[in-house]
């Protein structure tokens, strides 16, 4: 049965499962953990890029999770589906295969999933048009 609160308990299920992914991605990598230092080699990425993605994956987090800033929302919606896109490309690029780019395209997909289920107080509203000159 559907009711009125089930698209809101969905978007806060899936934007949990993300959230939850990208804090523990981002500390990991900022942490320069292991895996994530094998993963940038293995890629061919520069081990400082661990950092700066670390950091911004904690600042989106932070941004789609607290009330209010629907154009930082945007913008931190867009980078983690640029980034989670670019992962899955790469890790395909680099013989990876499916199983390894399976990871970056799900998220990628909850991300989008997060974005399309937020309720209109976490939606982005248009600005009223500017009054013709003259």
């Amino acid at each position: 049965m559907k009711t009125a609160r089930s698209p809101h308990l969905l978007f806060w299920l899936i934007t949990g499962l993300l959230a939850f992914g990208m804090l523990a991605g981002g500390t990991a990598q900022l942490l320069h953990a292991r895996f994530n230092v094998e993963g940038m080699r293995h890629l061919g990425y520069p081990l400082y890029v661990l950092s700066i993605v670390g950091a911004w994956k904690l600042a989106g987090v932070l941004v789609i999770l607290v009330p209010g800033w629907p154009l930082a929302k945007e913008w931190a919606y867009a980078g983690f589906f640029f980034l989670l896109t670019g992962a899955t490309v790469s890790h395909l690029v680099s013989g990876d295969g499916l199983g390894g780019s399976l990871a970056p395209f799900v998220f990628a997909g909850l991300t989008v999933a997060s974005w399309y289920l937020r309720p209109a107080g976490r939606r982005l509203v248009p600005a009223p048009p500017l009054p013709a000159p003259g």
